[in-house]
């Protein structure tokens, strides 16, 4: 019965990307999709920096200006791919720790969803998650640090990667409802496990992350003796 419920939980928390950041709905055609698997692809390959339309294009083997018909930008596309990342993640967060009653138990669940090495996901075929994985890591600030950062905010682009945090926040209150600051908390746990994913792979000495000792047991490590002071 817990199954089937959480299985109706999911169909709530489908993935929901904001509304603006596409001028079409990549995910209501053959071509858009192609895109979207494409453009994982390319970004992981060769950095968002050198990705342009005109290489997703050759890649699709379509116009350039098909693209346009779907993002007016790479930074918007970026946007999304990010965007759907972060809904995915609170898809993940929703189902995992749903049935979980303890908090201490359901604290641990959450903290392991936003922070764990990512595995493919079957559900969505034209959608490498692990690959997807790799450009949030790498490419996730790029999406927020421009100086368009406010209009976009008050459009509602980032709101995917913001109801993360605000339902790891949530959790956190559960565990100890006098901690002050869930939301920091929750945002350092989830901003600290992309950087020690990168610098694990990069800058292996400014790390103690590595193939045996991973950021989940860090993060997990440090939230629960921070949060059981003086509980």
């Amino acid at each position: 019965r817990d199954v089937e419920r959480s299985r109706g939980l999911g169909d709530v928390y489908k993935r929901q990307v904001p509304k603006g950041i596409c001028l079409k709905d990549p995910e209501s055609s053959l071509l858009g999709k192609k895109m979207v698997e494409h453009s994982i692809v390319l970004i992981e390959e060769m950095g968002f920096e050198d990705f342009n339309f005109k290489k997703l294009g050759i890649a699709i083997q379509s116009n350039e200006s098909s693209i346009y018909r779907y993002f007016e930008s790479k930074h918007k596309l970026l946007i999304y791919l990010t965007s759907w990342y972060w809904s995915w993640i609170e898809y993940q967060l929703v189902i995992e720790t749903f049935s979980v009653a303890d908090s201490k138990e359901k604290l641990t669940k959450a903290i392991e969803v936003v922070t764990r090495t990512t595995k493919q996901d079957s559900n969505y075929g034209h959608i490498n998650e692990i690959l997807l994985n790799q450009i949030v890591i790498n490419e996730n600030s790029k999406s927020y640090l421009t100086k368009d950062v406010d209009a976009e905010n008050n459009e509602g682009y980032f709101m995917p990667y913001k109801r993360v945090i605000q339902r790891i926040a949530g959790i956190i209150s559960a565990y100890n409802s006098s901690y002050e600051s869930p939301l920091t908390l929750a945002g350092t746990i989830i901003q600290g496990a992309l950087h020690q994913h990168f610098v694990k792979v990069h800058f292996t000495s400014i790390t103690n992350c590595n193939q045996t000792k991973t950021p989940t047991g860090f993060f997990t490590d440090l939230t629960l003796k921070l949060l059981s002071n003086g509980k």
